[in-house]
């Protein structure tokens, strides 16, 4: 995944992108701060993080990974952005061994509930990081869209597979730990005392449709992203995303 501004990346980060800056924009104008303190945990070479701190704010990104963290600084760099962005190397278990505990507007959980041996924890924590007033953006993968890949490409037992494993994984040499459906994710989030602000299903046909297509037709990329986007905010599609993403806000928040 790469930098969401580029035109071939947003086929698979427009939406998350979409949704995430508008709800900073709303912490903005609820704050009546122009920079916001971000959080962005697991965020490895600074995919969101970087442009996040284009619009102006303030981001720490939490991820395990010297060499993510190496990326980060880098590309940080070269957007004129390194005076806003800080990387430290943990997890989301020991998450408060490197930052401050309720200290963030939004914070990011992109890419993690996947690894983490307690997704409940991981959520926990993540909720523990923001202010009395702040936003959750939550990103991961979508079991649906697991399944339905697997059945294209013809292997129907991994994808009955991945339908009756808890984790949602299709055999053993799955390199996804764990997948989680739309209830799931938002049950988890609830759970935390997060009211669930939007639901979208993201990469819903991207990852379906032939990148030669998309490339050499002409027209297919603004096409693709509309249909994307429209189909992102349809429940039923959310059933067959890739990933899912998930808003949540703190009462606080949720009542500004």
């Amino acid at each position: 995944m790469s930098d969401p501004m580029r035109p071939r990346a947003s086929l698979r980060t427009a939406v998350v992108w979409e949704v995430l800056q508008d709800a900073l924009d709303r912490r903005v104008k609820a704050t009546g701060r122009e920079s916001l303190d971000v959080l962005d945990t697991g965020g490895g070479s600074g995919n969101f993080a970087v442009p996040v701190a284009r619009l102006g704010h303030r981001v720490t990104v939490v991820d395990p990974s010297p060499n993510a963290l190496f990326a980060l600084e880098r590309r940080a760099a070269e957007a004129g952005v390194a005076d806003r962005v800080r990387g430290v190397q943990g997890d989301a278990h020991g998450l408060f061994d490197v930052v401050e505990r309720g200290g963030y507007d939004a914070v990011l959980c992109h890419g993690v509930l996947e690894y983490v041996d307690d997704p409940a924890e991981g959520i926990r924590n993540a909720v523990a990081a923001l202010r009395p007033e702040g936003v959750l953006s939550l990103l991961a993968a979508g079991l649906g869209g697991a399944v339905l890949a697997r059945a294209l490409a013809g292997h129907f037992k991994e994808a009955k597979q991945a339908l009756d494993d808890p984790h949602g994984r299709w055999g053993a040499g799955d390199p996804m730990p764990r997948r989680f459906t739309a209830d799931q994710l938002t049950e988890l989030v609830e759970a935390a005392g997060l009211r669930v602000g939007a639901v979208h299903g993201v990469r819903v046909f991207a990852d379906l449709v032939p990148g030669v297509l998309v490339d050499t037709e002409p027209g297919a990329m603004d096409a693709l992203l509309k249909l994307e986007a429209a189909a992102a905010e349809v429940p039923a599609f959310h059933a067959v995303a890739t990933q899912l993403h998930v808003l949540g806000e703190t009462p606080g928040a949720a009542e500004a």
